[in-house]
């Protein structure tokens, strides 16, 4: 790969973790659409938990897998702006190794030249003026 396409890919790897680690900070705190909606019908107490109704975010409590990284943070950090912008961080490290990682196996890769009796990889018989961009023999 060229200079310029690892200062590109560096470029927006600085902006994506930028991003991650800093403005992930100032979103939103109220639910998104889907919470908003699951949380309908739902009465809930001062700490934000349900204490009566009914909604389909009852059941769902059920369900949470959790994680170290469940919902935008990390898990036994009290700091919740540190908390957010290391999971942002890691999320986007987490995603840009595995996609290097895959795009790296897919790779096009340039075709191998198997070497010939005479151990080296150009074609058998072929004298340099046969071989395209070859210096033209002199006439003389």
């Amino acid at each position: 790969m060229r200079k310029r396409s690892w200062g590109f890919i560096a470029g927006g790897l600085l902006v994506a973790l930028l991003l991650a680690g800093v403005v992930s900070n100032f979103a939103s705190s109220h639910p998104d659409g889907l919470d908003s909606s699951l949380r309908e019908g739902c009465t809930f107490n001062a700490d934000d938990e349900i204490t009566g109704g009914s909604c389909p975010a009852e059941e769902a409590k059920e369900h949470e897998i959790g994680g170290p990284l469940a919902d935008y943070g990390i898990a036994g950090l009290d700091n919740d702006y540190l908390s957010t912008g290391l999971s942002g961080v890691l999320g986007v490290l987490l995603t840009f190794a595995v996609a290097g990682g895959a795009f790296w196996l897919v790779r096009r890769r340039g075709p191998e030249q198997a070497p010939n009796a005479t151990g080296s990889s150009g074609t058998a018989g072929s004298s340099d003026a046969e071989r395209p961009g070859a210096p033209a023999p002199s006439q003389g």
